[in-house]
């Protein structure tokens, strides 16, 4: 494991020729452009580089693992895998391969002292492309999740949305909020867990593949009348008119406060009553 060091700047005047790196004048664009940016920020980062799976951490990583690294980049690499790739190995091959993935809550084991400790965290993968598109290297950068809200607390939202991005988007929003949400790619898969759970709120995409939003929602109301709907567009309310049940639309792309707001909305109505 090659340690970034106690700064950038003693990062920078390390002697990376020491390394299985290599001299730094002949690293490629992409590699000089992500140490760089890893030895810049203060948001925690390991990169994975080349066939020899090369592993490059910053301050803030080492600081997360608190393992006792070398402080030179030269020293021997341990025999433990980092915990981000011994956790979520399949998704780092899979960005390997070219995909850019987020993962939620992997609970990663650091050593720390003489002790394991377990630390759920968040990882984004990013594939490393030269100017060839050629991936050479994988760039994790990891958070530590928050703490989960107590169920009591929130609302359980059911959000049904395609784009499977805007899905984990959205589900951690909602988590931050407080709130407990799980996701379904289409309104059939939506409908079964309808079936097997009771939710406060449907938010659902008003376009999606088969049945839409707006039939979806139908339905789930005359299962669960207390159900609360907020659908997303980004056709306007024409296809919301002459509905027969209460509903708050969001018009795509809405931002972090309209769907706060919705959320904040329909809990004034539950307690009112409404």
């Amino acid at each position: 494991m090659r340690e970034s060091g106690n700064s950038s700047r003693a990062c920078a005047a390390y002697d990376w020729s020491a390394t299985d790196l290599g001299e730094r004048s002949r690293w490629p664009h992409t590699l000089r452009l992500t140490v760089d940016i890893m030895l810049a920020t203060p948001w925690p980062m390991l990169l994975d580089w080349g066939d020899t799976h090369i592993m490059v951490v910053n301050p803030a990583y080492a600081e997360l693992a608190a393992t006792a690294y070398v402080h030179a980049p030269g020293g021997n690499v341990p025999s433990l895998r980092p915990a981000p790739l011994a956790a979520a190995a399949e998704a780092f091959a899979r960005a390997r391969a070219g995909e850019e993935l987020a993962l939620a809550r992997q609970r990663l084991t650091f050593v720390r002292g003489n002790a394991p400790a377990q630390v759920e965290c968040d990882l984004h993968l990013v594939p490393l492309r030269d100017e060839h598109g050629v991936v050479g290297g994988v760039l994790c950068a990891v958070r530590e999740s928050q703490a989960p809200a107590a169920p009591s607390s929130g609302l359980r939202v059911l959000v049904v949305e395609d784009n499977l991005d805007s899905q984990y988007l959205v589900c951690e929003m909602l988590k931050a909020f407080g709130h407990a949400p799980e996701g379904a790619s289409h309104a059939e898969g939506a409908l079964k867990m309808l079936d097997a759970e009771r939710y406060d709120v449907l938010f659902s995409d008003v376009s999606l593949p088969g049945m839409s939003g707006v039939d979806l929602a139908r339905i789930a109301v005359r299962q669960q009348p207390a159900l609360r709907v907020i659908f997303a567009s980004g056709y306007g309310d024409a296809l919301l008119r002459h509905l027969e049940f209460a509903y708050l639309s969001l018009q795509k792309p809405y931002d972090l406060d309209q769907l706060q707001n919705a959320l904040a909305e329909i809990v004034r109505q539950a307690r009112s009553g409404v």
